[in-house]
């Protein structure tokens, strides 16, 4: 079967634009850390949310959001993807810009699903991320990775 007829074997690209650019946190959701790339999403807005420490997207003209696309990203792995990033986002295909080739490509992303959330504010910091949230973060990744292995022990 090909890659491309959308069996078993189709392959996903996801842009990644908050926690999900850290490879640690990919790592415990995947089991790996897949090709990567930096890209540009034109026309987007990366907020910070009052009360979280990841961010949110939706569009904005004349903004950038810079991130990375995860390449080879299996149905099983877009799976755990859409359970990592729950109800709040909505997965919609966007169009990115590779740094590395100015190569435009059509690729997923989590977008956030509230449009007037009065919670969005500012602009959000991956490095000020890094520093202050992302122990806890691992954390609480490593938790939800355990629970997606084995979901019946969190049922007790």
């Amino acid at each position: 079967m090909s890659a491309m007829s959308g069996g078993p074997l189709a392959m996903h690209s996801v842009f990644v634009y908050g926690s999900l650019m850290a490879d640690d946190v990919v790592r415990l959701l995947l089991n790996r850390v897949p090709p990567t790339s930096p890209a540009i999403l034109p026309d987007f807005h990366r907020f910070s949310i009052k009360g979280r420490v990841y961010p949110a997207i939706l569009p904005a003209q004349a903004d950038k959001v810079s991130g990375k696309v995860l390449f080879g990203i299996t149905d099983d792995e877009l799976y755990i993807l859409d359970e990592f990033e729950d109800i709040e986002y909505e997965r919609d295909n966007v169009n990115v810009f590779l740094t590395d080739s100015s190569e435009k490509l059509e690729t997923k992303a989590y977008i956030w699903a509230n449009k007037d959330d009065p919670d969005l504010y500012g602009t959000w910091d991956f490095e000020e991320w890094k520093q202050v949230h992302m122990e806890g973060f691992l954390k609480m990744t490593t938790e939800f990775a355990q629970e997606m292995k084995f979901p019946e022990s969190s049922e007790t």
